[in-house]
């Protein structure tokens, strides 16, 4: 059984508690206009080309099976996305790692010998493994085996989500999930469809599932300005983390940064929000003590 990894990240302290190593998937059923990680939407591999590190050698040309980049001497190599079968052959030849192959074949156990050479920092610091993407819950066969083999080696498991995927699905990880970072982005349906791409009925059905289950869940929402930080998606978020009752009473928020501009740039996709200028730390602050005054706890992530 294997998936398309993008990346596997140790060290992070920003997915889950302790530090923690994150796996990320390729494949999302929303193309939220915000993403910060751009690779991983589509579900097959894709190739980055950063330009500014690019020496104009065409080595990449004159492997690709395709014939999808062509090269001219002293100019930037063009790449047909078209016919580019994503192959990574002109990857592997690019010294300068101007190319980059998004999406690599893995089996599970080979991700898991990954995970488990952080394990000495999960101990010490009450990490573990937190399962990323893209979405997760659209491979549930993958995911939920890579957990179990986590779970028995007694790693801590985490999986982040939007909560765009069947109901089935959720059902098949929850058994093998610890923890859960669960994405709230707009409560107005019509909205989220028009900032996402799909509306939110099931997210937030999922989102009732998770918390009847009584797994521990931290929701989170990112933060955009002059998209979702109105005090009126504020004030229905608040009423909709309160009808879930019980221990998951409380969000945390992630403002916006333009962290992934460059990822479009490398893939040639347009980046939405151009211009879009980034919170100051009092607007956060502001939007913080909205939800502290409708009685939900809130925290930011820095």
């Amino acid at each position: 059984m294997s998936s398309l990894i993008t990346n596997i990240q140790g060290y992070s302290i920003h997915d889950g508690p302790g530090i923690r190593t994150v796996v990320f998937l390729k494949g999302c059923g929303l193309e939220c206009i915000w993403c910060s990680n751009p690779e991983c939407i589509f579900p097959y591999p894709e190739i980055g080309f950063f330009k500014n590190l690019c020496t104009k050698c065409g080595q990449c040309a004159s492997v690709c099976p395709n014939q999808a980049i062509s090269a001219k001497v002293g100019q930037l190599p063009v790449t047909n996305r078209e016919i580019c079968c994503g192959c990574g052959a002109c990857s592997a030849v690019c010294v300068q790692e101007a190319r980059v192959l998004y999406g690599k074949a893995m089996k599970v156990d080979e991700v898991f010998e990954s995970i488990k050479a952080d394990q000495l920092f999960y101990q010490a610091s009450g990490g573990g493994i937190t399962v990323s993407g893209g979405e997760p819950l659209l491979q549930p066969k993958f995911v939920s085996e890579l957990l179990r083999k986590c779970k028995e080696a007694g790693i801590h498991t985490c999986v982040e989500t939007s909560g765009y995927a069947p109901e089935s699905a959720l059902r098949q990880v929850l058994p093998f999930t610890d923890y859960m970072l669960f994405d709230l982005k707009l409560l107005n349906s019509d909205l989220h469809r028009c900032y996402t791409g799909k509306p939110n009925e099931l997210i937030l059905n999922n989102a009732k599932i998770v918390t009847s289950s009584g797994l521990e869940v931290l929701f989170r929402m990112p933060l955009i300005p002059g998209i979702n930080d109105d005090p009126q998606n504020i004030k229905e978020t608040a009423d909709f983390l309160h009808s879930l009752g019980g221990k998951t009473i409380g969000i945390q928020l992630m403002p916006y940064h333009e962290l992934g501009k460059g990822k479009y740039e490398s893939l040639d996709k347009l980046y939405r929000l151009a211009g879009l200028s980034t919170l100051e730390p009092e607007q956060v602050e502001t939007v913080q003590e909205m939800f502290k005054a409708r009685g939900i706890s809130c925290t930011i992530s820095r």
